[in-house]
């Protein structure tokens, strides 16, 4: 089986409302609409001076940086992240993105790391 998911047909939620979250818009790319078993593609837009929340989960996910500049904190410091790094998040590592320039990355974690029947 082959999906493609045109640009168009993809819509951002924003993601502000969220304890500990400032500027931050997700959409799905690929999830359980479009039929993929495993695994959820979501890309994600971080205002310059925002960030997702601190947090930790039992899941890993894996990032690749799309376009802007920032940080990626964690208990052991920040490490500057830009476009073309790719980025490991291991299962129970608490972290954080924070933008300096406005920040767009891919984000793929498993199915049970987006909640939702549509995601």
């Amino acid at each position: 089986m082959i999906k493609v998911k045109e640009e168009g047909a993809r819509s951002f939620v924003d993601l502000s409302d969220m304890e500990g979250v400032e500027g931050v818009e997700k959409a799905v790319l690929l999830g359980r609409k479009e039929g993929v078993p495993s695994f959820v593609m979501r890309l994600f837009k971080v205002a310059p001076g925002g960030n997702t929340p601190y947090h930790e989960h039992d899941w890993e996910h894996e990032v690749y940086v799309l376009a802007g500049e920032g940080v990626v904190k964690t208990p052991e410091g920040e490490r500057g992240i830009s476009s073309g790094d790719a980025i490991y998040v291991s299962p129970g590592q608490k972290h954080q993105f924070q933008a300096k320039k406005e920040l767009q990355f891919i984000c793929l974690v498993p199915k049970r790391g987006e909640p939702g029947k549509e995601n």
